[in-house]
């Protein structure tokens, strides 16, 4: 592991400071993720900053009749929040089926979100892989991959997110809030905080530098079913070869893009009036790469949006 500076955080200002004066500085949180791309030598910060002990890990009552959700709370504590599981199941069945015990209980609401894909390629510094290192290629195109994106991938990378929760906040609308050293406030959805790739796939997200995640907040729940599901290669905490959010009449598509993906078209579909089968097809008809995958999320889309229409809650 390449030698670092390690600094903690005394407070939300201190935190923004000390990343505004080292640039290529890394918050860290949980460190479920960081830490291990670290060993592997994939993240190679000059300075960590630890974000760990700031007072962001409450869960609070909005004034609109949503949630306010530190990004410090653990996934587990997100889970197990009476509130989040009666009001927003599918955001505790998409917690619950990320991860073990262990990693939720270290792993933060803002960590998930900021998590780097688990492209093989991406994982193995052997390979080479224009995220990690831009210019050097893409291994997935073309390789053995059995996650590559369905939607918005680029010549340059087809790696999907890692993520499972943010499915769940997509479909849910959720907003994330951060700040920047300047005191700058911003929100914006979580379906649209990670970029796609582009010519650039090295950037995950449209966070500057010295930008903090404060927290997520859930506006009041939809009114209808919400139902998650997820397909992996393995009954174990692997990433998903393809899952599933439906809430209401909003559906949210994981493990097919380098962001959770809205289904769009899909919704539309079905607010027309389409056939389960015929709303999930509807949305691939703009999909590319496997067709094996495509068949997997087809499959997925429609069982998960037949039980949301039968009043299921999974």
């Amino acid at each position: 592991m390449k030698p670092f500076a390690f600094e903690r955080a005394r407070n939300v200002d201190h935190a923004l400071s000390l990343a505004a004066a080292a640039p290529g500085a890394r918050f860290l949180a949980g460190g479920t993720n960081l830490l291990d791309l670290m060993k592997l030598e994939i993240e190679q910060p000059d300075t960590l900053i630890d974000v760990g002990r700031l007072p962001l890990a409450d869960i609070s009552e909005t004034a609109g009749g949503g949630l306010r959700i530190g990004a410090l709370a653990t996934n587990t504590f997100v889970a197990s929040d009476p509130r989040v599981r009666s009001r927003y199941p599918v955001l505790a069945r998409a917690i619950l089926s990320g991860a073990s015990v262990q990693l939720r209980n270290k792993a933060s609401m803002g960590g998930n979100l900021m998590q780097r894909t688990r492209c093989t390629y991406f994982m193995d510094p052997a390979k080479p892989c224009n995220k990690r290192l831009p210019g050097s290629g893409c291994s997935a195109m073309g390789g053995l991959s059995q996650a590559t994106a369905l939607f918005g991938a680029s010549e340059f990378c087809a790696a999907v997110s890692a993520s499972d929760m943010s499915v769940a906040l997509a479909v849910l609308d959720a907003e994330v809030e951060t700040v920047r050293a300047d005191g700058s406030v911003r929100r914006r959805p979580v379906e649209t905080l990670h970029r796609l790739p582009g010519d650039a796939p090295q950037v995950d997200t449209d966070l500057a530098p010295d930008e903090l995640i404060l927290a997520v907040e859930l506006p009041p729940p939809p009114s209808g079913s919400q139902v998650w599901r997820k397909v992996r290669a393995r009954a174990s905490y692997i990433g998903a070869l393809a899952s599933i959010a439906v809430a209401g009449d909003r559906v949210a598509l994981g493990a097919v893009a380098a962001r959770p993906w809205r289904a769009r078209a899909t919704e539309a579909a079905l607010a027309g009036g389409a056939a389960p089968r015929e709303a999930a097809e509807a949305e691939l008809v703009s999909a590319s790469g496997q067709d094996g995958r495509k068949s997997l999320v087809r499959r997925l889309a429609t069982d998960a949006i037949q039980e949301s229409l039968k009043g299921g809650r999974s």
